[in-house]
């Protein structure tokens, strides 16, 4: 699940306001009884948890009393996720879920928080509860149980309403005298200093006016890092990513983006540091592949398959094609958890923090961007503009040759994506239009692998008299949309390759 809340420092003489105001029309606000909670906080001995935004606590008399929290990358907004479990034991499951902030090293209990907490839930009419509102007079405890420290909190925590909702209620508390400010967790707070430190992974910080091209390099791998790190918690949980899409394809995407900027980028980074970090990616966009191949054909069978209404097909025999895929889907995600829980993965994301620390740069790379970077773009380019790529493309040609092209037009919107910032609005508009070939390119591709599978797995059931008439029907749609994105690339690409999109292009 994902908590949005907001925090509020308040001192002894607070008092809290009456909710009733920020309540809807026809709702109330129930007082529950006070109560205490206990909860220890696990971290490495660094706070490396901490330091990241994120927690794994046990509190005492919890149904599920072992919580996970990580951070979404917007203030007071995290996902939360629980499991029961002995109290002397985390679950493995959530030690595994902060695989990529503790990167192997030991968790044990850092702090100790004993919170009275006096909660307040507005409800509307029906008594569902909205917003949650919580005093907490929290005190911090050593390893024997001794005070080392207190301080007073308030929470207002989004349960069934929306966000004018809270911003409501955040109004009357603010009235009454409490302050808002920056989010911070009660651990991290009882930690001090060293848990609000900065996290091992280093963020993307945005270029300068006039950056270098090594500036560029480290932008662009701290860009990628971060979306392949933030994602592995959402692909062991199953859970989607933002904007709908899944967290196996965005953690693909990151290894695919990543292998090409270190490519596109290879005479500005050390060859005996990049070269193993890219066959590293390799492996593990090759471990996602298989999960979000069946992923992508599980979705388009549905969809070619109702494409014509009126002619409609045996729905018995496309259920039994959903079933040999989601029988893939399910081994090829087993595989996933395997590798996520390999040393060798594990060796992947230490060498992953550490490259967004401080990548492995050549004196090249000190040129200023405006310079260097549009020669390096140039190459993918070329490759894909020459004989071995659309040039040398036809409406006969195969659909391996076909595909061949749409990998280097990957390459190439990478390349061009990584110094748009830099380079302006040539590069940009080129993107953009580099983007509408590979709508073409990517649909030519789905359709003519889901075309094989649909005939692959009838011919593996030869029996299945049903099911080889469904798949001859439906691969007989995709090769009519094979045939159709063969129609639409010339004029894609003819954008693609207007002038005011390549001029900036030695």
């Amino acid at each position: 699940m994902v908590e949005e809340e907001q925090k509020y420092e308040v001192d002894d003489t607070y008092v809290l306001p009456d909710l009733t105001a920020a309540s809807p029309a026809g709702g109330r606000v129930r007082a529950l009884p006070p109560v205490t909670l206990v909860a220890r906080y696990l971290d490495t001995v660094d706070l490396r948890l901490a330091r990241a935004g994120a927690s794994l606590r046990h509190r005492r008399g919890d149904q599920l009393p072992w919580t996970v929290k990580l951070p979404t990358g917007t203030p007071g907004v995290r996902h939360e996720v629980s499991r029961p479990g002995p109290a002397d034991q985390p679950p493995p499951d959530l030690v595994e879920l902060v695989t990529v902030l503790h990167r192997g090293a030991p968790v044990a209990p850092v702090t100790v928080l004993r919170t009275v907490r006096h909660a307040y839930e507005v409800c509307d009419a029906s008594g569902t509860v909205l917003v949650e509102v919580v005093d907490d007079r929290v005190t911090v405890l050593d390893d024997t149980g001794a005070t080392t420290g207190t301080f007073r909190e308030v929470e207002a925590e989004l349960k069934a309403g929306d966000r004018k909702l809270l911003d409501r209620v955040d109004a009357v508390l603010r009235e009454a005298g409490a302050q808002g400010g920056a989010f911070t967790p009660k651990h991290v707070r009882a930690l001090g200093a060293t848990a609000q430190a900065d996290p091992d992974l280093v963020a993307p910080t945005g270029l300068t006016d006039e950056p270098s091209a090594g500036d560029v390099v480290t932008e662009a791998v701290r860009k990628e890092i971060r979306r392949l790190l933030a994602h592995d918690p959402l692909v062991r949980l199953r859970a989607p990513a933002a904007g709908g899409d899944t967290a196996v394809h965005q953690m693909r995407v990151a290894c695919r983006r990543l292998r090409s900027d270190l490519r596109t980028f290879k005479p500005l980074v050390r060859k005996t540091w990049a070269r193993p970090l890219r066959d590293e990616l390799r492996w593990l966009a090759g471990v996602l592949g298989a999960a979000r191949d069946a992923e992508v054909l599980r979705k388009r069978l549905r969809r070619t398959a109702s494409a014509d209404p009126l002619s409609p097909l045996d729905q018995g025999a496309v259920d039994r094609l959903d079933e040999v895929l989601a029988g893939r889907q399910r081994r090829a995600l087993a595989a996933i958890d395997e590798a996520l829980r390999s040393a060798r993965y594990l060796a992947l994301v230490d060498k992953l923090v550490l490259a967004a620390r401080a990548p492995r740069l050549t004196r090249r790379s000190a040129a200023p961007a405006a310079e260097a970077l549009p020669a390096l773009v140039a190459r993918p380019w070329k490759r894909l503009a020459g004989p071995e790529g659309v040039d040398g493309l036809d409406a006969q040609s195969p659909d391996d040759r076909w595909h061949a092209v749409r990998k280097e037009g990957k390459q190439a919107r990478y390349a061009v994506n990584a110094v748009a910032p830099t380079v302006g609005k040539g590069a940009r508009r080129l993107s953009r239009a580099l983007a509408g070939v590979q709508d073409v390119l990517g649909e030519h591709q789905d359709a003519a692998v889901a075309a094989d599978t649909w005939l692959e797995i009838a011919a593996e059931r030869p029996d299945d008299h049903e099911l080889a008439v469904t798949a001859g029907r439906l691969a007989e749609r995709e090769r009519q949309s094979v045939r159709r994105m063969r129609d639409l690339f010339p004029a894609a690409w003819h954008r693609a390759t207007r002038r005011r999109r390549t001029s900036w292009l030695p």
